[in-house]
């Protein structure tokens, strides 16, 4: 199987400029040089970009050069496309520092070492452009009339589009021509919220200097009711340990719906297509076994192997009535036990399993918070210090804390 039939049957390719050519230069060529970019838009990788970094590293398996284009210049300018609002100006310290997190997150994930992939930053050819020169060599081949009528800028117009983001098609178009005159790139992925982008750089290397090179995008992360994936109550789920913590990962992982967690086997690991076809008749619980086969595998690939082993551990042990050493702790600050208890709503807020005593109410009201497997109904309750040697916060049947002093 190519890579490309390999990506297809995964369901992970939505649209090509030219399908045919691109599966044939993919199968018949030993090292296509390919390139996606990654805006520095935050201070870490979410689960979004670690589906663009499974297609990169199912190309790199298959023989294939990927390049990995860090925005330090679009990232001062933003990507409309998906936006209803302009996005957050950063200054040149926070993009730095953005790329270098990056940088190590999909160092996990993607085999950097020498001649495997490269990593450049387009910042290194846009913040020194000429304007008048970039608008007669680049800007002359855009129809402004065409660009309106991209998705990524016509869901933008009833609000206003800046000028400056209207910039952002011609800027990423031109990363293609680069990349493809300095490596000879001939292939740029992306979501498919690129798609309009994507197409102005292939049709950029045409008319400048005359290239054949070729577009795909790939599926968008969505659940089976069409719901972008990758939040949660609490925010986005960030590939940073620090601001998802690896049980939590796994954890939303191992909870998505049942409609769902085949196709996110297909696309999101590297599980075999003879396995996971083999799963497709599961179901009820045996579902629930392919989630934590879901959940450890994504998680080990972000995490490493020991993480994802303590994660399922954890989570094996809580819902099997064991210790759960692993999961999520919270500790309690020392001005809750003004009179030597503590009270379960400061106690939620505390935990980060609400956000507001008001919230905690609610949820205590509703039936929707356990302590160590118990449901507890009364909001006024107090804990004192002892009970915390063994306290476990649950709110609904998916979201743990252990309590510590």
């Amino acid at each position: 199987m190519t890579v490309f039939e390999e990506l297809k049957a995964r369901g992970l390719i939505a649209q090509a400029t030219d399908g045919e050519a691109i599966e044939k230069m993919l199968s018949e060529e030993k090292n296509v040089k390919f390139y996606i970019g990654f805006d520095p838009t935050a201070d870490s990788l979410h689960v979004g970009h670690f589906l663009q970094m499974v297609v990169m590293s199912h190309m790199q398996k298959a023989g294939h050069t990927p390049i990995a284009l860090f925005g330090g210049g679009t990232g001062m300018v933003g990507d409309p496309s998906g936006r209803t609002d302009m996005r957050k100006m950063l200054t040149k310290e926070q993009i730095a520092h953005n790329i270098e997190c990056f940088k190590k997150q999909m160092s996990g994930i993607i085999d950097f070492s020498e001649g495997k992939a490269i990593m450049v930053n387009n910042a290194d050819w846009l913040l020194n452009l000429n304007y008048v020169e970039f608008l007669r060599d680049v800007g002359v081949h855009f129809s402004v009339n065409r660009m309106l009528t991209a998705e990524c800028f016509k869901q933008r117009l009833e609000k206003g589009l800046s000028f400056l983001e209207f910039n952002y098609m011609i800027m990423q178009s031109y990363d293609f021509l680069v990349l493809n005159r300095k490596f000879g790139c001939r292939l740029e992925l992306g979501g498919d919220d690129q798609w309009s982008n994507i197409i102005g750089g292939v049709e950029l290397c045409r008319k400048s200097d005359r290239k054949e090179v070729y577009g795909l995008t790939f599926t968008l992360l969505t659940t089976s009711d069409g719901k972008k994936m990758g939040k949660t109550a609490g925010g986005a789920v960030w590939l940073d340990p620090e601001k998802t913590k690896p049980y939590d990962f796994y954890q939303y992982w191992r909870n998505v719906e049942d409609a769902d967690v085949i196709r996110f086997i297909k696309m999101l690991t590297f599980v075999p297509l003879e396995e996971i076809a083999k799963m497709e008749s599961w179901q009820g619980g045996e579902l629930n076994k392919a989630k934590e086969i879901l959940a450890y595998e994504v998680t080990k690939m972000v995490h490493g192997e020991e993480e994802a082993n303590k994660a399922q551990a954890a989570a094996k042990a809580l819902f099997g009535g064991g210790a759960a050493a692993e999961i999520p702790t919270a500790v309690l600050p020392a001005e809750l036990f003004a009179d030597g208890t503590a009270g379960l709503l400061d106690i939620m807020v505390a935990a980060k399993i609400a956000p507001s005593k008001g919230e905690a109410r609610r949820l205590v009201q509703q039936g929707g918070v356990n302590v160590n497997g118990e449901k507890v109904t009364d909001a006024t309750v107090r804990f004192p210090r002892e009970a915390f040697d063994d306290f476990i916060l649950g709110k609904g049947k998916k979201v743990f804390v252990k309590i510590v002093l």
